[in-house]
């Protein structure tokens, strides 16, 4: 049985922000304690608001050189590209 901790990623979302930022990895036995030693880590000067732990073995990514065949679909929906859209000032972010 391995004795090391799982690896964690962190993901902090900022003061002024709206989306979270992966800022880094760590080490813990646990997703609270995770939580607790990226605030330690990554939010030393109080800029978080919000932290996400993911254990890094539970991401699954593509590959880059899948990259044409993954988002070439998407350039046939011209629709979805958001020129066609107006978007009203009361929206606010997008």
């Amino acid at each position: 049985m391995s004795k090391e901790w799982p690896l964690w990623e962190v993901f902090i979302r900022g003061q002024h922000g709206l989306n979270h930022r992966h800022v880094g990895s760590l080490h813990a036995p646990d997703a609270e304690m995770a939580i607790m030693n990226a605030r330690d880590v990554y939010t030393r000067r109080n800029e978080g608001v919000s932290i996400w732990v993911v254990r890094s073995s539970e991401i699954t990514a593509s590959s880059p050189s899948d990259k044409g065949p993954l988002f070439e679909p998407s350039n046939s929906k011209v629709y979805r590209h958001p020129t066609f859209f107006d978007i009203p000032e009361e929206v606010g972010h997008m």
